[in-house]
Order: structure tokens, then C-alpha cells, then sequence
């Protein structure tokens, strides 16, 4: 039989995880799932979990919170192969705010479900994210995507949001914020496989995933196991041409927008020729005040359980 190591964010979407933990054991009871479950105390101890369960022969290890849960395990279980330890496979049960990475990947939104495919959903191989830059100049693994600019500042100021306001509706409110803070595109130098963009950029999504902040499609063409990052890149609107752009990137429809540029890309150099890159990898802080990025793709680098 499979063992599973459950990893539980207790304070992911607002103490969401925490709640959950009951609902989680009674489904993997009633499934007939072996598991043993550990709970982060920290930021960076879903790390330290995950190499330490990918490193002692679990079969499996489960990230049950958000994306940055999910990021902390990617990065753990990417430590344990780098160090040629045992690779376990990757599984997320989404009771986080956001859940983007989870819903990129095909896994279900409705914790039962994410419960039951521990136990016969299928497993594929998918490519994961490597940023390096501001605060991580070693480097950080993400599976989701990278953000930069507007996106980033919406999701620092989703995080000083009241705990009560979640989700969607949390991106919203401090997405139409951040209209009035982060306004001036800086100029910067985007290299793409050796193609060069310089202009400037609203925003930066590079993305393994589909959807980024619950609710805005910058990757609908994403699939996660093609060795490619999806790019959407907006260059310099007016404060109402932001508000114009919300439901085409909802919608996945931005493509055919003036402003928009989506290109594809496995090595991504960027650089502020003007101003600053506040950055972002799957929600966590990369840095507020950045100059330089670096940003490439690594293909088909762990299995995952999904549906």
C-alpha cells in the first residue's frame, strides 16, 4: 500500500487549512488511504517537511493548503532529488485561498474529490519553475507561475486584506487598489530564449499554470509538462484601460488586446532599466524592490497526482 505524508498549512486561506484537518482525516479514513500528517509551524517548515518525507520513502507527499504550501513542498521534494534522494510523487488537497496551482495541474477543487484521487486518480509528469533574483539569488522552485509588476503589488496588498475577505473577491478589491499605487510601468528588458522586449511593462506573468489570484487567466494555452512558460505581458494603460483589461484576463480573452503581448519562452532574463520589479513565485514574496530576473523552465520534473 501507498503512504502518504500529509502536510498541513494550518493558517492557508486565512485558517482554512487548520479547520480542515478533521474533514481531511475522515476522507482519507474513508478511503482506505494510508497516511501520516504533520503540520507547519513556519514559513519554510513545509520545506524542511517535504525533503525530509521525499528523502525517507514516502510514496507520495501531499501539500493540503494554497499555492504557497504547494510551493514550499515543490521545493522541498526538488531539494531531496537534487540530493539524489528517494523522488516521491506530488499531490495537493486546495484549502488555500487562491488554489491556482492546484486548478492548473487538473486537480479537483472540492476537497472529497482531491481526497479520493489520492487513492486511484491518475499521475503525470510536469515541468517546474526556477526563479532566481531580489531575496532568492540561490534560487526557488514554483509550480505555478512567476508574477511582476501590477500582479505582484495586487497580491501584497490581498495579504493586508481583512482575514474575512478570501478568495476572489480579495484579489478583486486589492486589485482595484493597486490601481492607484501601481500605475507607472516601469521600462524593462525582457530576453526571451535570445528575443529581446524592451518597453513598458504593466505586468509580467510567466506561467507554468493557468490562472493566477483565483480568478485571472494570464496562461489559458498553459499545459504544465511542454518544457515552455506562457508570458502575458501588458505594456502602459490608462487606470480605466486596467479596468478594461479585468475581464478579458478573467476570461482568458486578452490575446487579441492592444496592449497585450503572450510569447513562450524556456530562459527568461529581465531586467528594470527604469524603476523596480516587485516579484512574486505562486504567491510567496521574491522581492518588493527588485532589479534583475532570471527565470527558466525545467521540463517534466516531478509526478503529481491529479484527476
Amino acid at each position: 500500500m501507498s503512504k502518504h505524508c500529509i502536510i498541513v498549512n494550518p493558517i492557508a486561506g486565512r485558517g482554512a487549512g487548520k479547520k480542515a484537518i478533521p474533514q481531511i482525516e475522515s476522507f482519507l479514513n474513508t478511503f482506505g488511504i494510508d497516511y501520516d500528517l504533520l503540520v507547519t509551524n513556519e514559513p519554510g517548515h513545509g520545506i524542511r517537511l517535504a525533503e525530509e518525507a521525499g528523502s525517507n520513502g514516502y510514496d507520495t507527499v501531499v501539500a493540503a493548503g494554497g499555492d504557497g504550501t504547494a510551493n514550499e513542498v515543490i521545493n522541498g521534494l526538488m531539494h531531496a532529488q537534487n540530493n539524489g534522494k528517494h523522488t516521491s510523487r506530488l499531490a495537493v488537497l486546495p484549502v488555500g485561498r487562491g488554489n491556482d496551482f492546484s486548478y492548473g495541474m487538473g486537480v479537483p477543487q472540492e476537497l472529497e474529490a482531491a481526497c479520493k484521487i489520492l487513492r486511484d486518480g491518475r499521475t503525470r509528469m510536469i515541468d517546474v519553475g526556477f526563479v532566481k533574483g531580489g531575496d532568492y539569488p540561490e534560487g526557488r522552485y514554483f509550480g505555478n507561475g512567476v508574477g511582476i509588476g501590477f500582479d505582484a503589488v495586487v497580491g501584497f496588498e490581498a495579504a493586508k486584506l481583512p482575514r474575512f475577505i478570501t478568495g476572489m473577491p480579495a484579489y478583486l478589491i486589492a486589485a482595484l487598489k493597486t490601481i492607484f499605487l501601481y500605475f507607472n510601468a516601469p521600462d524593462l528588458r525582457v530576453d526571451i530564449d535570445g528575443q529581446v522586449i524592451q518597453q513598458a511593462c504593466l505586468i509580467v506573468s510567466l506561467m507554468n499554470g493557468k490562472r493566477m489570484g483565483g480568478a485571472f487567466m494570464f496562461a489559458p494555452e498553459s499545459e504544465p509538462d511542454d518544457g515552455l512558460l506562457n508570458l502575458c505581458i501588458a505594456g502602459q494603460v490608462s487606470r480605466i484601460g486596467v479596468l478594461g483589461l479585468f475581464p478579458k484576463v478573467m476570461s482568458g480573452k486578452q490575446r487579441d488586446h492592444e496592449a497585450i503581448l503572450m510569447p513562450v519562452g524556456k530562459t527568461i532574463s529581465i531586467e528594470a532599466i527604469t524603476g523596480s520589479l516587485p516579484v512574486h513565485a505562486d504567491g510567496e514574496t521574491i522581492c518588493v524592490v527588485g532589479k534583475n530576473l532570471e527565470v527558466t523552465i525545467l521540463k517534466q520534473k516531478l509526478e503529481m497526482v491529479c484527476e
